[in-house]
């Protein structure tokens, strides 16, 4: 007898779905070195107002921190920028490698202290591509990394990396899951204002033993399917409380190790 398949999880009709087929790309930045993305400025925020919206995310590293390719694909642009192609400005990422991979997906590598690629190359997954360093307009010494599919010379093409990495693992060597939060109007537009509170509980019944706050994507960049992500979060369960419009919606979901709960609220 031939089984018939499930209809896939359809986070509008239930309280949130998990998926595992989220996360194509390996890290770029390697254990023993830090491979956790800097919480403070992540995907789409103004660290509370003090910098532009950030098109990437960031591992802080020391100068020298080999830095690897996240896929196979095909170096496309490895030197300076001096020339503003992947940035409004020119000398904006400093030493940088852009690789493209399959289906128009592109990922840039940026602040490099040392590039070992050249334009046409191909590298494979895992390929150490340069070195972190703090040149451009880093702020300290870190590796800036971006997602961007179909047009990599568009600076608003960016995708947010925390919906591709592959997680990274815990102290316990346990990989950690990921949260996609979307919240709507009833014509299917991201709300622009909403505040986030979320609670990590290995108890409902008892306090929370962590706590997350945080806003929405800066405004124009609220352009893909969702509102905010949080990855490298712990399995367990998760309340989330979002305001936004007078209104407060409240969800409980789960996290899952290695893979991506999403959820949606739709504000009526």
């Amino acid at each position: 007898m031939t089984s018939i398949a499930e209809p896939p999880c359809d986070p509008f009709k239930v309280e949130f779905c998990i998926t595992e087929d989220h996360f194509l790309l390996q890290r770029p930045i390697q254990p023993p070195a830090n491979d956790l993305i800097d919480p403070f400025y992540g995907y789409g925020s103004t660290a509370n107002g003090t910098r532009d919206p950030h098109h990437g995310v960031e591992f802080s590293n020391p100068s020298g921190t080999p830095v690897y390719a996240a896929a196979e694909g095909t170096v496309i642009f490895a030197g300076p920028d001096d020339e503003a192609i992947y940035a409004p400005w020119g000398n904006f990422y400093g030493n940088l490698v852009v690789i493209e991979h399959q289906d128009q997906v592109f990922t840039l590598y940026a602040h490099l202290s040392r590039i070992d690629m050249q334009a046409g190359q191909n590298v494979s997954a895992g390929e150490k591509i340069g070195e972190v360093g703090r040149t451009g307009g880093a702020v300290g010494s870190h590796l800036h990394f971006e997602v961007r599919q179909d047009d990599v010379e568009d600076y608003f093409a960016t995708q947010n990396p925390e919906l591709w990495l592959l997680p990274a693992k815990d102290q316990n060597g346990i990989s950690f899951g990921a949260l996609m939060i979307s919240i709507m109007d009833e014509g299917g537009n991201l709300m622009k204002q909403a505040n986030f509170t979320i609670g990590y509980y290995t108890d409902p019944s008892a306090s929370p033993i962590k706590m997350y706050y945080g806003l929405p994507y800066s405004k124009d960049m609220l352009d893909g399917q969702e509102n905010a992500v949080w990855g490298e979060l712990s399995a367990g369960d998760y309340r989330i409380v979002v305001e936004t419009s007078g209104q407060m919606l409240e969800r409980w979901v789960e996290v899952e190790s290695g893979k991506l709960t999403q959820v949606v609220f739709v504000v009526k």
